[in-house]
């Protein structure tokens, strides 16, 4: 049921949304926008009749289709392809209010795959190096995680778009130009981290295929040597361990602090076991007070991103969609139920 049922259309607001594995944050947007542009919801009567003409080739005017309605749509924290879980989505002047979650506090769930660390930190990277993994037990992670709760010093990657003298760090890294500086770390706070589940070798992940070459690695040791004259890239093989052989995984459950990098988490903490470890699954479950199951009275559940995608599909194929005895079709019906009214 509507929270706060808006009592004159159209309005502005943010909703969340259930981003899936795959897709990019502004190819979410983009689909949105396409279905925001010809809702009553969100639009007036005038610009929807307006848009209507448009589309039979009368008064056309210039530029993207999307905007002729002017209502602005976006996304308050982006999510890497590999990621899923809460999107959320501002509309009209609730755009203004994005901001607002960059610093909320979020949480995430996470599965860690060791035994190898990878240039972007997680699965979607290729090898940079390779570590052995099997002395590490259940306990030595329970026990090391103790070390990054609280307020932590977070050292962002070298492969990151931070900039360093106005030039991304990530060039410096594939250029193998050495870096002015150290990388400077940031506070950040770890509220809660928990070991939720432990894989072992009963998973389906492996190691990404792709591996950096022997000059893809000297230029990344000359980029940190600029900054740490001891930097070094170097693999270390497990003893006797078959090249098929399956590496442990475990799954992490966190509550963090706006501008934290899970990644860096999972890859301090694999160094921190003796090991190298990278990202292979990565959910964010909640973000302020929009979650992927409500569990406050104040909470904003998210919506599953198929409700939209099957409504998508309806406005490509120009096959409209089923309503309700008001006009409102399954995806207007569940924003309004999910729907935080932003005024003025």
């Amino acid at each position: 049921m509507p929270k706060a049922p808006p009592l004159s259309l159209p309005v502005s607001g943010l909703f969340g949304v259930v981003k899936p594995s795959g897709p990019t944050s502004m190819s979410i947007v983009h689909d949105l926008q396409q279905l925001v542009a010809r809702s009553k919801l969100f639009v007036t009567d005038e610009k929807l009749e307006a848009m209507k003409k448009q589309k039979a080739g009368k008064g056309k005017k210039k530029g993207r289709q999307a905007r002729v309605d002017g209502v602005k749509v976006g996304q308050g924290g982006t999510l890497d392809p590999l990621a899923d879980g809460v999107l959320i989505i501002g509309v009209g002047k609730g755009t203004k209010k994005l901001g607002d979650f960059l610093n909320c506090t979020k949480e995430y769930t996470t599965t860690c795959l060791l035994g190898c660390e990878t240039d972007t930190y997680d699965s979607e990277g290729k090898r940079v190096r390779v570590a052995p993994w099997k002395h590490v037990s259940e306990d030595i992670v329970r026990e090391a995680l103790k070390a990054f709760s609280g307020e932590i010093m977070q050292t962002p990657p070298i492969f990151s778009a931070l900039k360093m003298e106005g030039k991304p760090l990530y060039e410096y890294a594939r250029e193998g130009k050495p870096l002015p500086r150290p990388i400077e770390a940031r506070k950040v706070t770890v509220h809660a981290l928990e070991l939720v589940e432990w894989k072992g070798q009963d998973h389906a992940f492996r190691w990404p295929e792709k591996s950096f070459s022997e000059e893809e690695k000297k230029a990344v040791e000359k980029a940190l040597k600029g900054a740490d004259e001891n930097a070094e890239i170097k693999d270390e093989a497990e003893p006797s361990s078959a090249p098929d052989e399956v590496p442990i995984a475990f799954v992490l459950k966190m509550t963090v602090s706006g501008g934290t990098y899970v990644r860096s988490i999972v890859h301090d903490l694999a160094h921190a076991i003796g090991s190298a470890g990278h990202v292979v699954t990565l959910g964010r479950t909640r973000q302020g007070r929009f979650a992927m199951h409500a569990t406050h009275e104040d909470d904003y559940a998210c919506i599953p991103w198929k409700t939209f995608e099957e409504a998508t599909k309806d406005l490509e194929s120009g096959t409209p969609g089923e309503t309700d005895a008001d006009g409102w079709a399954e995806w207007e019906r569940q924003v309004m139920g999910n729907l935080k009214i932003v005024e003025g």
